[in-house]
C-alpha cells in the first residue's frame, strides 16, 4: 500500500478520537477503509494447562459457572515462590504510575533519561506512539525492575521478559538488565516503524523497556508471563478481567489481590458476534 493511503487511513484514525471512538475497531471509518483480509487464529501457545484454559474459555464465551469463579477466587490472596518477581496488573493508569513513581524514587544513584526519537508525518508517528509500549520519556535508576516491550530472541528477549537495571554501559550509557534466568543483556534502541515498499515512512526509536513494578491491564495485552499479581477489584470494562488472568502461562502463576463480578463480564456485542 502506498504512503498516500498510509496517511489517509491514520488520519481517519485520528478524526476518530476526535468526534469519538468506535466501540471495535471494526466498527471504525479506518476498518472500512483498509478493506484489511481477515484471518482467524484456531491455536494458542501461551497456556497448556487444559483445565486452566477451559476456565478463560468458560469467561470468553460467558459460560462461566458459579464452580468456576470460585476456582479463580481461590488465588486470592494465594502466594508463591515466584511473587516476589512477579508483574503487577491493575486496571487503572493511576495506581501504576504512583506504584512505579514511589518504588523508581526509592533507590538511590543517578536518574538515566531515555527520550523518544520520531520521523515522519505526524498521524503516522501518532499511530507508532498508540501501539508503542516504552513510553516517551523513560527514566532508569540502578536497581529499577523493567520489563521488554518488543520481540528480539536473537539478544534473548521477548515482549514481556521481565528484569533488573544492574548498570549502564560505560561507551553508550544504555542499561544493562539482569533477566530473571540470570542473562546480562545491554537494552539497546529498538525501531518502530510504518514501511511502504520496503522503505520506511514513519520511525520511533526508543529503548525497548518499561518500569516494571505495575503495569495496566491495557497495556499487559499480548504479554505472556510466568507469574503476575493483579488487582481487578476496580475492574471497569467488559473483557478486562479475561486480558489480565489469560497473560499467565499457567493457573498456579495468578495471585489475585481483588475481585469484582465486572472482571467476568463480556461486551453484548461481542456475543451476538460469537453467536
Amino acid at each position: 500500500r502506498d504512503v498516500t493511503a498510509l496517511r489517509d487511513t491514520a488520519r481517519l484514525l485520528v478524526d476518530e478520537e476526535e468526534d469519538g471512538p468506535a466501540g471495535f475497531a471494526y466498527q471504525s471509518r479506518a476498518w472500512n477503509a483498509l478493506k484489511p483480509i481477515i484471518c482467524y487464529l484456531t491455536e494458542q501457545h501461551r497456556q497448556e494447562d487444559q483445565d486452566f484454559l477451559r476456565l478463560l474459555s468458560a469467561i470468553r464465551r460467558n459460560a462461566c459457572l458459579p464452580e468456576d469463579r470460585e476456582r479463580i477466587r481461590s488465588r486470592i490472596g494465594a502466594s508463591g515462590d515466584a511473587v516476589g518477581q512477579a508483574a503487577r496488573l491493575f486496571p487503572h493508569n493511576a495506581d501504576v504510575d504512583r506504584i512505579n513513581a514511589e518504588e523508581l524514587a526509592k533507590l538511590r544513584g543517578e536518574s538515566y533519561v531515555f527520550k523518544v526519537v520520531a520521523h515522519g508525518p505526524a498521524p503516522l508517528v501518532k499511530m507508532l506512539r498508540n501501539g508503542c509500549l516504552s513510553p516517551e520519556e523513560l527514566s532508569l535508576k540502578r536497581g529499577a525492575r523493567v520489563m521488554f516491550t518488543r520481540n528480539n530472541p536473537k539478544v534473548g528477549f521477548v515482549n514481556g521478559t521481565l528484569g533488573v537495571v544492574v548498570g549502564f554501559a560505560k561507551d553508550s550509557g544504555y542499561p544493562i538488565v539482569r533477566t530473571h534466568d540470570g542473562r546480562s543483556i545491554t537494552a539497546e534502541p529498538a525501531e518502530w516503524s510504518i514501511d511502504d515498499g520496503g522503505r520506511h515512512v514513519a520511525t520511533l526509536t526508543q529503548v525497548p523497556l518499561r518500569l516494571a513494578w505495575a503495569i495496566t491491564v491495557h497495556k499487559s495485552q499480548g504479554l505472556s508471563l510466568d507469574a503476575a499479581i493483579m488487582d481487578l477489584s476496580r475492574t471497569f470494562e467488559y473483557g478486562q478481567g479475561y486480558v489480565a488472568l489469560s497473560r499467565v502461562r499457567t493457573f498456579a502463576g495468578l495471585h489475585i489481590l481483588g475481585l469484582n463480578d465486572r472482571a467476568f463480564e463480556v461486551h453484548p456485542e461481542v456475543l451476538r458476534d460469537w453467536e
